[in-house]
């Protein structure tokens, strides 16, 4: 069955199955259809992706479950170290808003955020000073004593979905199936689970539950809910369309570095998630959980060969994945105008 492509509210959806069977003409189709949704919006759903569906309810119901506790629960496993973004981060803490330079009424949500799994602690490009708090550990709640064994195994199966997709990208650059994967075998990835509560009153003026961003890695993988007050992307006519969630499927959406991989022409699409119709106060709780895939700290990216158009100049200068995620995370700001390590999410 050859691979199919639609549309949902401008955003492509592609399904992978042809392109995990191995069929050559299967993958070439898959490669186009990414290819085409890169270039044009920056945006598309997945389906056919193998991950299993009962690992998805599992990490879905987990981290509703860690967040419908108390505050006074949560706050025991908020970020301590400096600079690591690990753990609990409560609501109206950040703006996101500000790594693009844009002043912002803190974002309405509260988030559970780990980082790599796996980590060889003895090996030192993981635990030497360059690799900073890229590796720093994860902190897990003992309330809830499932949460570490679920995000573990979901983090392992977003991550080889990731690799997945850097390998179609790779194709759809008229590259080796392999050309990315030096760039991302130590990736510093991070998962968050961010939950936007009922909001009982109006929100500020100009206050959103994502200020407006485009996200900083190589790409995002999204699993959503359809709640009032959802996930809008940018067009390039400058208005705003919704981001449907797909049944069985992920938004991916695609960070800076691909774009600056890609001089541009693939685009790192702004976009935010709006507060619910004030009709819809008090029912309009939405659960997301985002994996953002990060190359390895020091995978330096550059304007690839081939992607220019005669006589076009790079358009962004030469920088290391790890610089790049520690300049735009400074960015954002806690209310008050402290800096506030964190990412971005739909």
């Amino acid at each position: 069955m050859p691979p199919s492509s639609s549309t949902v509210t401008g955003v492509p959806i592609v399904d992978l199955a042809p392109w995990l069977a191995g069929d050559a003409p299967g993958k070439a189709l898959v490669a186009e259809q990414v290819r085409d949704a890169c270039e044009e919006i920056g945006f598309f759903s997945v389906v056919g992706h193998g991950v299993p569906p009962d690992l998805v309810s599992a990490c879905r119901a987990v981290a509703r479950a860690f967040f419908d506790q108390p505050v006074d629960e949560k706050v025991p496993v908020a970020a301590h170290r400096p600079g690591a973004f690990r753990g609990y981060v409560p609501l109206g803490r950040a703006a996101v808003a500000y790594s693009m330079g844009k002043e912002s009424p803190p974002d309405l949500r509260e988030v559970f955020a780990m980082g790599p799994v796996d980590v060889d602690r003895r090996d030192p490009y993981f635990s030497g000073e360059q690799a900073g708090n890229h590796f720093a550990p994860n902190i897990w709640p003992a309330a809830i004593p499932t949460l570490e064994a679920v995000l573990t195994d979901y983090f392992r199966a977003l991550d080889d979905l990731a690799r997945t997709l850097m390998r179609v990208f790779a194709v759809a650059l008229d590259r080796p199936e392999d050309f990315f994967e030096p760039f991302i075998d130590r990736s510093i990835s991070m998962l968050e689970a961010l939950n936007y509560p009922d909001l009982v009153e109006p929100p500020l003026p100009g206050q959103l539950r994502v200020g407006e961003h485009s996200d900083y890695g190589s790409l995002t993988i999204l699993l959503h809910d359809d709640a009032p007050g959802n996930l809008q992307v940018r067009t390039k006519d400058g208005s705003w369309a919704d981001v449907a969630a797909v049944p069985g499927g992920f938004v991916v959406n695609l960070g800076d570095l691909m774009a600056q991989w890609t001089n541009d022409r693939w685009v790192s699409t702004v976009h935010r998630v709006v507060p619910p119709p004030l009709e819809l106060l008090g029912q309009s709780r939405r659960l997301a959980i985002a994996f953002f895939h990060q190359p390895n700290y020091d995978a330096l990216i550059s304007c690839l060969d081939g992607v220019r158009g005669e006589g076009e100049a790079a358009k962004h200068p030469p920088e290391t994945s790890g610089d790049h995620l520690r300049r735009k995370i400074a960015g954002i700001q806690e209310p008050g105008g402290q800096s506030e390590r964190g990412t971005a999410g739909g």
